[in-house]
C-alpha cells in the first residue's frame, strides 16, 4: 500500500508544480513544490485558488502603480512655433486667489506644462483666426488663451473655467496702460476738422 502511494505522489507532484507554474511567478511556484507531498495530496485545488489570488492581487498594484502618462514629444508647425514663442511662462495670478504655474516643456520645445491647485496639463499651441495665443491638451479638453491684457484656463470638455482673469507681469502692464489711456468708442463723435 505505501508503494502505491508513494508512486502516486510522485505523479502528482510535477503535474501541480507544472499548474503553479503555468499561473504564478517563480516565487509562487517555489512555495508550492516546498510545502510537503500529503498536503498536496489532500488540497488539490489550493494551489489553482493561490494562483488565481496571486494574478488578481498583481493586476491590483498594477492598477494603482500605472503612472501618469508620459507627454509626447511634439513637433510644431512654423505657425505653432510663432504662437509658442508669445506665451508668458511663469506663475501667473488669477482672480479668486487662484493661481497658474505656465512652464516649458524642455523634452518638447513649444509645448507647456500648466498646472495649479488640482490639475496639471501638457499643451501645446494651437492656430486660431484670432490674434489669441491659445494652448490645448486634446486628451483632457482644457484649454488655456491668452490676450493682451489677460488669461483664462477652461475644459471644453466640462464646459466650465477652471480660472479666470490671470494676469503676468505684462499682461498687468497693458492692463494699467488701458486704464490710463482708455480707447476711443466707435460712437464718441469725431472733431468736425477730421470728416
Amino acid at each position: 500500500m505505501k508503494p502505491l502511494l508513494l508512486a502516486s505522489l510522485l505523479c502528482l507532484v510535477p503535474a501541480l508544480t507544472w499548474a503553479a507554474d503555468s499561473g504564478t511567478s517563480s516565487q509562487g511556484a517555489s512555495s508550492a513544490s516546498s510545502k510537503p507531498a500529503a498536503r498536496h495530496v489532500t488540497k488539490k485545488a489550493a494551489p489553482v485558488h493561490h494562483a488565481k489570488a496571486v494574478k488578481g492581487k498583481a493586476k491590483k498594484q498594477e492598477a494603482k502603480a500605472s503612472p501618469e502618462p508620459v507627454p509626447e514629444v511634439v513637433v510644431l508647425t512654423p505657425e505653432e512655433k510663432a504662437i509658442s514663442e508669445r506665451v508668458y511662462s511663469g506663475h501667473i495670478v488669477c482672480e479668486l486667489g487662484t493661481a497658474v504655474q505656465i512652464d516649458p516643456d524642455p523634452k518638447s520645445p513649444g509645448t507647456f506644462f500648466v498646472s495649479g491647485k488640482g490639475f496639471k496639463y501638457h499643451m501645446r499651441p494651437v492656430v486660431a483666426a484670432t490674434s489669441a495665443v491659445r494652448l490645448e491638451d486634446p486628451r483632457s479638453g482644457a484649454v488655456w488663451i491668452q490676450i493682451a491684457n489677460k488669461s483664462m484656463l477652461m475644459n471644453q470638455k466640462l464646459g466650465q473655467r477652471m480660472a479666470d482673469e490671470c494676469m503676468s507681469e505684462q499682461q498687468a502692464q497693458v492692463t494699467q496702460a488701458m486704464k490710463a489711456a482708455p480707447a476711443q468708442s466707435l460712437f464718441d463723435s469725431q472733431p468736425a476738422g477730421s470728416r
